[in-house]
C-alpha cells in the first residue's frame, strides 16, 4: 500500500515554528507501507519557520494578517495533480492543520479554539475520493 504522510508526522522540520510533529503511532502505522512524505506549506514556498496561518472566513490568512490563501491552493492544486500519478491508497495527515486537518482546524482567530472542518489540502483529497486518516485517529499504539 502506497500512503501519503503529512512530512512533519515523519520527523521532517516543516512546522511554521522550524519543528516536527514527529508521531510514532504513525511510524509503527506505516511499516511495510510504501510511504509519501508531504508537506503543503512547504510547496507553496512559506518556508520554516513562517509566521502560523489559520483559514479565516475561508480565506488561509497569517497571524500578521498576510493572506497566504493563493500560494498554499496553487501548492495543494499541483500536488493534487502529482498524486493522481503516484496510486495513493489512503492519506495519514497531522490533526487540526490549515492545509491538513481532517476532522478539525483552528478557527482564525489564532486563540488555539479548534472547530469542526477540515484544511484545504485535507478537503481536497476527501473531494478526489482519497481515504483521509487524522494522525490522531489510528488504531495503532507505539
Amino acid at each position: 500500500m502506497k500512503i501519503l504522510v503529512s512530512a512533519c508526522l515523519l520527523g521532517e522540520n516543516c512546522k511554521y515554528n522550524g519543528g516536527n510533529n514527529y508521531n510514532p503511532t504513525v511510524i509503527k502505522f506505516l511499516e511495510g507501507h510504501e510511504v509519501v512524505p508531504v508537506c503543503p506549506e512547504m510547496l507553496a514556498g512559506l518556508g520554516c519557520p513562517r509566521t502560523p496561518v489559520e483559514i479565516v472566513n475561508g480565506v488561509v490568512t497569517a497571524r500578521d494578517g498576510k493572506v497566504v490563501d493563493t500560494p498554499l491552493r496553487d501548492a495543494v492544486a499541483r500536488a493534487m495533480v502529482e498524486i493522481k500519478t503516484l496510486g495513493i491508497d489512503c492519506a495519514v495527515l497531522q490533526s487540526r492543520s490549515p492545509t491538513c486537518g481532517v476532522n478539525q482546524i483552528y478557527d482564525g482567530t489564532f486563540t488555539g479554539t479548534r472547530i469542526s472542518g477540515s484544511g484545504i489540502f485535507a478537503q481536497a483529497l476527501k473531494d478526489a475520493g482519497y481515504r483521509v486518516i487524522d494522525a490522531e485517529d489510528l488504531p495503532y499504539k507505539a
